[in-house]
């Protein structure tokens, strides 16, 4: 069988055919053990025809890795060695390794290989963790049964007496993977592979097993496992590519391939794994650390943290003489003190309180309340104690509500972490606003609290803003208080949707918001606060300069109206503006003024009389890779102005000389717009597998005008979409007022206030826009 057979043979194996035919489709884990088996029998026979033969003495060929493991997974590298004990000269054994090789890399297999005597071998291990790591997997696959065995078990044994010094190193390694590739657990996107939580953590966990520093992992460890598997060979069977990131389009198929109910309640399975995955081995590094300490005399001290709390070698330990039935405040005091380090949680200290501490009893004490606030308020600190109280069961008798947001996936894309991640990243940002609030105790509770009533069936606001208020009762917060929770819980969406999808100069918009939060100042102070630090816990870039004008400039104008002061719609146009109109209408010709502050681009364009300017300004805009956040269309002397506000995707924004000059050829109608945007989307495609999925509201409540509609518009984001609905709503004959678009995470969340050219806005017109937009979307349709 030739290299090229092999991939054929691969082929077939994940499609689940033999000779042509129909032959079933094998499951995950049957199918790593076909490609196993496949691949060894390919290299067993060509190690054979190369020299390596069963009965050889001097040569072995090796497998390490996922092969060496029997795990390969489809798509994965070969890691081989080819080891020899030096008998024969360097010519032979190059060419054995030629004809092992070549064959592979002409057929575009990926390899990693290796040629070394076990001697060799064992001294590139001894100064390289990972190769030392690689050895402990080595598995014959042909050739001198004895020598690939002597290699593995002196790789083992030297692993066993150096293991130890090596703790350090490999920890380092560990936590700089962590930070920089993220986790498994609370993540909606996450790195099968390399996240914390994921498969090269469990290696590592076998290999400090295989150390004797620590006992084999347990059960759930090994359930992680054979999901992570799973999950990994049928991404890489769906796309077939190496992927190791389960994005979320991928995730509905791979959850029905798998036999879960849909992607949330696979991603939920494989969120707790993590979790698991994670701390064990973080426990497991500290206790080879400690290990390590000892045979180096290590002295240990206790260091006072707090009443009954110390710090014992290196670890948030209890003081001698702590009693944690008869001091309920002790588990909270133990979360402060490791949350603040930060510091580890001792695994004995987490058994202690878990067998000892109580519920704590209704009302809490007002001492426990300050330190529930000062955890909350720990900042980064807070993810590693929540995760140990957590996985002690410790957390949830604290709040027993926990529990059902626990590694619960979000139901909307713009959310990168899980519900539960998110509400504690959430506090970490809020900790960082509490000097700009008057009571920043109730903004690290709805921080806490806001989405708690995810994962049920009703209206999450409303029903967390119940139990915001049994929690806010229990805990022992004024009447008063816990009003201002539960309110805080039930309208933490109120200002970013209305800044971001409403015309906010509209004083009907803004007095709706006063009547809806009963015209609270102190409300509204810690809503801006809150909604500040729920974007920024969002997905990176939720939070920008230009939300944070928007929702500043609406928060005041709310204040204004609290005060009694008269609020007035402020002219839509100034006077540079109306004069660019002006100019406009007597030359005939388009006027541009484009200018930036701080990375965000101000466009106001005129276009000349009997010309339009939304569809032209957001094509020029989105083939410089601007992207919009708003936008207005203004008449003055018979000229549409357009107002436009955007931001680049990436890096800086264009010179504002040229693109000026931009927006007046695509006003001209010499840009060539739809030739520059295809480019662009040959540069940067959508990623594979990504269908465009429109969603269509309409909210015509929120417009005074009887004639006016408000479309709301959820889409993948795309270089180009707001250019596509502006072709769009210009082929079904809207025109649109303004616009407020914003991305979260692969989604834009749009809103247009729309008047219809030949009529009143009713359900026909309608649909005829909804077709519009589904097909400019789907079809890529442009001006």
């Amino acid at each position: 069988m030739s290299a090229s057979e092999l991939l054929v043979a691969t082929d077939r194996l994940l499609e689940g055919t033999h000779g042509g035919e129909p032959h079933g489709r094998p499951g995950a884990a049957a199918l790593r053990a076909g490609l196993v088996d496949l691949y060894e029998f390919w290299l067993s026979h060509h190690a054979t025809a190369a020299g390596v033969g069963i009965g050889n003495a001097d040569v072995a060929l090796v497998a390490v890795g996922g092969l060496g493991r029997r795990e390969l997974v489809p798509f994965s590298d070969l890691d081989l060695v080819l080891v020899h004990d030096g008998g024969r000269g360097a010519a032979s054994i190059a060419g054995i390794a030629d004809e092992l090789w070549y064959p592979l890399w002409d057929a575009g297999l990926g390899l990693d290989h290796s040629v070394r005597t076990p001697r060799e071998a064992l001294a590139v291990a001894n100064n390289d963790l990972r190769t030392a790591l690689g050895l402990l997997d080595t598995r014959l696959i042909a050739g001198d049964a004895g020598i690939a065995e002597r290699l593995a078990r002196s790789a083992r044994q030297q692993w066993q007496r150096t293991a130890r010094a090596r703790v350090a190193e490999l920890a380092d390694g560990v936590r700089h993977r962590w930070h920089t590739v993220g986790e498994i657990g609370g993540v909606t996107e996450p790195d099968l592979k390399h996240a914390g939580g994921g498969l090269r953590d469990i290696a590592l966990l076998d290999a400090l097993a295989a150390a004797q520093l620590v006992d084999r992992c347990g059960d759930e460890v090994h359930a992680a496992r054979s999901l992570l598997l799973d999950v990994r060979t049928e991404l890489r069977r769906e796309l077939r590519r190496d992927r190791d990131v389960l994005a979320a389009e991928h995730a509905a198929t791979i959850a029905r391939t798998l036999g879960f109910a849909d992607r949330f309640a696979l991603a939920r399975e494989l969120s707790a794994g993590g979790r698991a995955v994670r701390y064990a081995l973080d426990v497991a590094l500290r206790s080879s650390a400690r290990a390590a300490r000892r045979t180096r005399g290590f002295r240990v001290r206790r260091t006072p943290l707090a009443e009954g709390v110390v710090l014992h070698d290196g670890e948030v330990a209890l003081a001698k003489g702590a009693d944690p039935r008869g001091d309920e405040g002790l588990l909270l005091r133990v979360g402060v003190a490791a949350a603040r380090g930060p510091y580890p949680i001792s695994q004995g200290t987490l058994r202690v309180l878990a067998d000892s501490a109580p519920e704590p009893r209704a009302p809490w004490p007002s001492a426990m309340r300050s330190d529930l606030i000062s955890l909350l308020g720990s900042g980064e600190g807070l993810y590693d104690a929540v995760e140990a109280l957590d996985r002690a069961g410790l957390w949830g008798r604290l709040f027993p509500e926990w529990g059902a947001i626990r590694d619960l996936q979000p139901a909307e894309p713009v959310h990168s972490w899980s519900v539960d991640r998110h509400l504690l990243a959430t506090c970490v940002a809020a900790a960082s606003l509490s000097t700009t609030v008057s009571r920043p105790d109730l903004l690290m509770l709805g921080a806490l609290l806001h989405d708690i009533g995810k994962g049920r069936r009703r209206d999450h606001s409303v029903l967390g803003a119940d139990i915001a208020a049994r929690i806010a009762h229990r805990i022992g917060l004024e009447p008063a208080d816990s009003d201002r929770v539960a309110g805080m819980v039930r309208h933490h969406l109120l200002l970013p949707h209305t800044a971001l999808r409403r015309d906010i100069s509209e004083p009907a918009t803004v007095h709706r918001v006063v009547r809806t939060i009963g015209a609270d100042p102190e409300l509204l102070e810690l809503l801006h606060a809150l909604a500040h630090a729920d974007a920024r816990a969002t997905t990176a870039g939720a939070w920008s300069t230009w939300k944070a004008r928007l929702l500043a400039d609406l928060a005041s104008r709310c204040r204004q109206v609290m005060a009694g002061k008269r609020l007035t719609r402020p002219e839509p146009l100034d006077e540079e503006q109306r004069a660019l109109a002006e100019e406009a209408a007597r030359s005939g010709h388009a006027g541009v003024r484009v200018s930036t502050d701080d990375a965000v681009v101000t466009v106001v364009a005129a276009a000349a009389r009997g010309a339009e300017v939304l569809v032209p300004v957001t094509g020029a805009l989105a083939v410089h890779s601007l992207k919009v956040h708003a936008a207005a269309v203004h008449w003055h002397a018979g000229i549409p102005v357009g107002v436009f506000t955007a931001s680049p995707r990436f890096g800086t924004p264009p010179d504002t000389t040229f693109l000026r000059e931009q927006v007046v050829r695509a006003l001209h109608g010499t840009l060539p717009i739809a030739e520059r945007l295809a480019g662009k989307e040959r540069d940067y495609p959508q990623p594979s597998g990504a269908r465009p999925d429109v969603r269509v509201q309409w909210f015509d409540e929120d417009l005074p005008r009887q004639d006016a509609a408000l479309l709301e518009l959820r889409a993948t984001d795309r270089i180009g979409l707001l250019h596509r609905i502006a072709c769009a709503l210009r082929a079904a004959g809207a025109e649109v007022g303004w616009l407020r678009a914003e991305t979260y995470g692969a989604w834009s969340v749009d809103s247009f206030a729309l008047r219809r050219r030949d009529g009143a806005p009713d359900h026909q017109w309608r649909l005829r826009v909804e077709r519009e937009v589904h097909a400019a979307l789907r079809d890529g349709r442009d001006a």
